[in-house]
């Protein structure tokens, strides 16, 4: 478990991969220097903070790995900071898998034939 710490006062544990996606969403939003709302609920109680470029946030993790990034949570991440309700952790949805193919297993590629008059 890391920890995200909102203004050097309020600190919240979160699961470094949560929190890497957590980051990445709130990174992109302050480099536009869009403020939002950001609601963590850990089961016992729920904190909403205004994220501002103004205000120190930090992102402090437990481990030294950094986790493959799920696009597919990444953009719900995304989309909820972006709402009026803003950034709402929700649970990581099962990414699709991405192709496989390597170039030299593709279909070769077929010249056309030229037409004859």
């Amino acid at each position: 478990m890391g920890t995200l710490i909102y203004n050097g006062g309020i600190s919240l544990a979160v699961d470094d991969r949560t929190m890497a996606h957590l980051q990445v969403v709130i990174v992109n939003k302050l480099r536009r220097r869009e403020s939002f709302t950001f609601t963590w609920d850990d089961g016992a109680e729920q904190t909403v903070c205004w994220v501002a470029p103004s205000i120190a946030i930090e992102f402090v993790y437990s481990g030294n790995r950094q986790p493959v990034l799920n696009r597919a949570w990444l953009e719900l991440l995304a989309l909820s900071a972006n709402a009026n309700s803003g950034l709402v952790v929700m649970p990581e949805p099962i990414e699709p898998p991405r192709p496989t193919e390597r170039p030299d297993e593709r279909a070769p590629e077929r010249t056309p034939e030229p037409i004859s008059a």
